[in-house]
């Protein structure tokens, strides 16, 4: 019985090319864009987008801008939805409400908890986020044709289980 090296170059390319190693690369792409985009935008607020040009905007805090609903949503609940620990969401949370983006308010239905809503200022972030996405995903479908495009966005919704709309 033949005996396979361990260290067989012709065979270790799956490491760099597997669709997990592209799609984690795509959506660190796709979101540095919106960042970028978010930057110059005048729909962000002048601060918030010197935040982002500044490159003091993360990943996480397009996790909160992706999953806070404008009706507001418990801590836990966020982070569920985000993939996040409670405690991280947490500290998320505080940095944004530093800068005013969101706000903590009593839950109506349970006095132990807490809501977190969008300020003023946040839903013009969100409206921000939303014209930097509709942008990047339109970059996106420029660069790889309409038809790959669409057959991307149906394939990874199909992968993830039905969960949002196609790009």
């Amino acid at each position: 019985m033949p005996v396979t090296p361990l260290c067989d170059p012709a065979g270790d390319a799956w490491r760099q090319t597997h669709l997990g190693r592209l799609l984690g690369h795509a959506l660190r792409r796709f979101d540095a864009r919106v960042l970028q985009l978010m930057a110059r935008s005048v729909e962000a607020p002048l601060a918030l987008s010197n935040l982002a040009a500044r490159e003091q905007v993360s990943a996480a805090h397009v996790h909160l801008t992706r999953h806070l609903s404008p009706a507001g949503d418990r801590i836990t609940e966020l982070a569920a939805r985000a993939g996040m620990a409670k405690q991280s969401m947490a500290a998320l949370i505080d940095q944004c409400e530093a800068w005013g983006l969101v706000t903590r308010e009593a839950d109506p239905h349970d006095a132990r908890a807490r809501r977190v809503r969008y300020t003023a200022l946040g839903l013009a972030w969100r409206e921000a986020f939303r014209q930097a996405v509709a942008q990047a995903q339109a970059e996106f479908r420029a660069e790889v044709g309409e038809e790959v495009a669409t057959v991307i966005a149906l394939g990874l919704e199909a992968y993830a289980g039905g969960e949002g709309a196609p790009a």
